[in-house]
């Protein structure tokens, strides 16, 4: 077995898919998008990497990056605070080379010399904008049993519906992969407005570390931007490119809608369970007190983090940290992030609060599941 630990670094991009979701990203980046009550999208990834050994990543962030440095902070919650490795984070103009970055040829080419001084013999590239627990070890090991010159890993997805109906590349942009029997990539489709089950690239890619300097320095001396498109796809039939299948559950975070639908499927079966049985999943620790449920308060299928209080009734609903419902408030299919608070007798149904938002007493609001209510960061309603 290939000693992960040893042999691997990452490089994250927690930018490339804000658009998607313009509405939360307004204020940060989707690598620091809240789920699943108490935790953001870069734990899924920085949890992933840490139980697999992977004790090296460099961020390189883009804009909205300050809710994403107050989380990260210096990396103690996942056990990054090192001499050699840990985690670092390179926002843009930091240092000389380091600007706001168009594509990852861009911003791999400013951190060349940071790549060039370091030990491990892979390295993994990804985004932030899945919800997973993903075991690395075995995307290392496939790469070294398959003697691969990089590594896809992918998913049994439909694309999302905006591709199908609009397929503008400003939302984001996805990879649909060919393959034949032996695993290799044949064909790498972009936005493909096809329907069905395809094989989706998750935008994980494991490749040697010096290959990588040495073809995105030809690369971008070229003009090259995006990896994909000018770096993988014009070498289909000269490199050996395989697919990596993940098995594992997985959510991507594509609109507004999708994030409700994701965060609510929490709620169902065994989905939280499924998510969760990797190993764990760290994120910045917040020193509260267990929930309270007073009076002739009601619960009944929630997921609610620590630090809450409930005097009012919650159903099917996610809590953040520190969420109050007031007496006689009710709660129905929402969401509701951190420090929200829910005045007496309020009827909320179908609504995503961001931060801080105050709901005040006898308010009555209702979205639907397809168009929830989104009421952003610190507002009073």
């Amino acid at each position: 077995m290939t000693n992960a630990r040893m042999d691997a670094m990452a490089v994250m991009f927690p930018n490339n898919y804000d658009n998607m979701i313009p509405e939360f990203t307004e204020i940060r980046q989707m690598g620091s998008l809240p789920f699943a009550s108490r935790y953001r999208i870069v734990d899924f990834y920085l949890s992933s990497f840490v139980n697999s050994g992977i004790d090296n990543i460099a961020v390189l962030t883009r804009k909205n990056y300050h809710s994403l440095l107050d989380h990260i902070g210096s990396g103690r919650e996942w056990d990054l605070v090192r001499k050699n490795g840990g985690i670092s984070i390179f926002p843009p103009y930091a240092i000389k080379n380091i600007g706001i970055y168009e594509g990852w040829i861009e911003g791999l080419a400013s951190i060349r010399n940071f790549l060039e001084t370091q030990k491990e013999e892979f390295v993994i590239l990804s985004d932030a904008h899945i919800v997973m627990n993903f075991d690395f070890t075995k995307l290392i090991q496939y790469h070294v049993d398959h003697k691969a010159d990089v590594t896809i890993a992918y998913t049994r997805d439909p694309m999302p519906e905006e591709v199908l109906k609009e397929g503008d590349p400003s939302k984001g942009t996805f990879y649909a992969l060919d393959l034949d029997d032996e695993g290799h990539v044949t064909n790498i489709d972009i936005n493909p407005r096809r329907e069905g089950l395809l094989n989706q690239s998750m935008n994980i890619y494991l490749i040697r570390r010096k290959w990588l300097i040495d073809i995105v320095d030809k690369t971008f001396l070229r003009g090259g931007v995006y990896f994909v498109r000018d770096i993988l796809i014009p070498a289909l039939s000269t490199l050996n490119i395989q697919g990596y299948l993940y098995e594992g559950y997985s959510s991507r975070i594509t609109d507004m809608k999708q994030y409700f639908i994701q965060n609510m499927k929490l709620l169902e079966g065994d989905n939280l369970s499924r998510l969760f049985s990797g190993g764990p999943i760290y994120t910045k620790i917040r020193d509260d007190n267990p929930t309270r449920y007073k009076g002739d308060s009601r619960a009944s299928n929630v997921l609610v983090a620590d630090g809450c209080v409930i005097e009012g009734e919650i159903e099917n609903s996610i809590l953040f940290r520190g969420v109050k419902v007031a007496k006689g408030a009710k709660v129905r299919n929402c969401i509701l992030m951190q420090d929200t608070q829910v005045g007496e007798d309020a009827d909320i149904e179908y609504v995503i609060t961001d931060k801080r938002v105050t709901v005040s007493g006898g308010t009555k609001l209702s979205g639907s599941e397809s168009f929830p209510i989104y009421i952003s960061k610190g507002h009073v309603v």
